[in-house]
């Protein structure tokens, strides 16, 4: 049997010293326990919330597991740390939940703030947009459903068209593409909607626009041959980003409170088969669809590889891209890159108390996906024996 490229445990943690290899030890060893994650959760959030001082316990562990600073500036050093391994980055600006005019004017500003420092940076070749960053989740909701719009609302909706497509514009402008995550689905429509348009004015020449497709919908392959047909048809290239899928429970837990039938696969095997057709479905398409892989999935990931290789495409194609979250799947990202494959971190930072709901939704992911954990424990624990630490 051939042997697993990401069992090469040397490359995955060449960044790491023997100290932050104990620490990731230490934190993955906690998040196997899902009644910790949660106690956990809720400890941390009333901690902050009550101005404990718990910042430097938080900052010394997961914080520096998962996020690469508390500023953009901070980053840096890491940014350039990985692209030395050939790893890219991409810098997220991972503060959710707001909800009013001046904070997502905040966030557009910072955004465009971090698509200027990509450009003038070849270790950034992307910037991230999640749709209710830069507007409110109740009026994403609205437009999904068809709902008419008060004369307020679509003054409001607007505003969120031209931050859209202001930011859209500065990222043709400085060379750099935009990738837009995806969210729940009852509002997810009004964002491909938009974000399709994007694609028909920007993505003519070159993919400067990416939309996030989460396979684990039923509905997400049919999406995906529309969505071609109608860049066939109006002579515009699709960019799309393809992960499994971030919310999962509150998905099902919603469809069986308003007895409606679930959107979300039935099965682990569903979401994999899902994930895999619609790739293999993009990698047939190469000439229109230019495309993101985001995985901790390493069957699919080798299959992505097997299929390039099968088409005689160099690893390093513009057309594809691999992309993990930092502080997990290093076996993955350091080994595609060693492989010559585009490869890229997604980096989040910001201050402390306003990343927390992302870490507690990134420990609480770790602990939903079966196996994830043990792999990476394992992973760990066979550079710990091969350092002799």
């Amino acid at each position: 049997m051939e042997q697993n490229p990401f069992d090469n445990t040397t490359n995955a943690f060449s960044l790491k010293s023997d100290k932050e290899l104990k620490k990731a030890h230490f934190i993955f060893t906690m998040m196997g326990k899902p009644w910790l994650v949660n106690l956990g959760s809720k400890a941390t959030m009333l901690g902050l919330k009550w101005n404990l001082p718990i910042k430097g316990l938080v900052r010394h562990t997961v914080f520096d597991q998962f996020c690469g600073g508390t500023t953009d500036d901070e980053c840096i050093p890491l940014v350039e740390k990985m692209f030395e391994k050939g790893v890219s980055s991409i810098l997220d600006y991972s503060v959710e939940g707001k909800e009013n005019e001046e904070d997502f004017d905040a966030v557009v500003g910072k955004k465009l703030t971090l698509i200027h420092m990509a450009s003038e940076n070849n270790a950034l070749p992307f910037e991230v947009v999640k749709p209710t960053g830069i507007g409110r989740f109740a009026l994403w909701q609205k437009k999904s459903e068809k709902q008419p719009l008060t004369p307020e609302e679509e003054l409001e909706w607007e505003r969120i068209y031209n931050r859209v497509d202001l930011l859209c514009k500065t990222a043709v402008d400085s060379g750099i593409s935009l990738l837009f995550d995806g969210e729940e689905t009852w509002m997810q429509d009004a964002a491909d909607d938009l974000i399709q348009e994007m694609m028909s004015s920007y993505n003519r020449e070159k993919v400067y626009v990416y939309n996030t497709i989460q396979c684990y919908r039923k509905d997400r392959l049919d999406y995906m041959m529309h969505l071609y047909e109608d860049a066939k048809a109006n002579g515009y290239m699709i960019g799309a980003k393809i992960v499994r899928g971030a919310y999962m429970e509150k998905e099902r837990e919603r469809a069986a409170k308003m007895a409606y039938d679930s959107p979300i696969c039935d099965t682990k095997a569903d979401t994999d088969d899902m994930f895999n057709n619609v790739m293999r479905f993009i990698l047939d398409r190469l000439d229109v669809i230019k495309l993101c892989i985001g995985t901790h999935n390493e069957e699919s990931t080798l299959e992505a590889m097997k299929i390039l290789e099968e088409k005689d495409l160099e690893p390093n194609t513009q057309d594809v891209w691999f992309g993990q979250l930092y502080g997990m799947s290093d076996n993955l990202t350091y080994n595609l890159a060693a492989l010559g494959h585009n490869t890229f971190k997604i980096l989040p930072f910001g201050p402390i108390k306003d990343v927390m709901p992302y870490l507690i939704r990134r420990a609480q992911e770790n602990t939903s996906v079966a196996g994830q954990v043990g792999r990476e424990l394992a992973l760990i624990k066979q550079e710990i024996k091969r350092r002799g630490i």
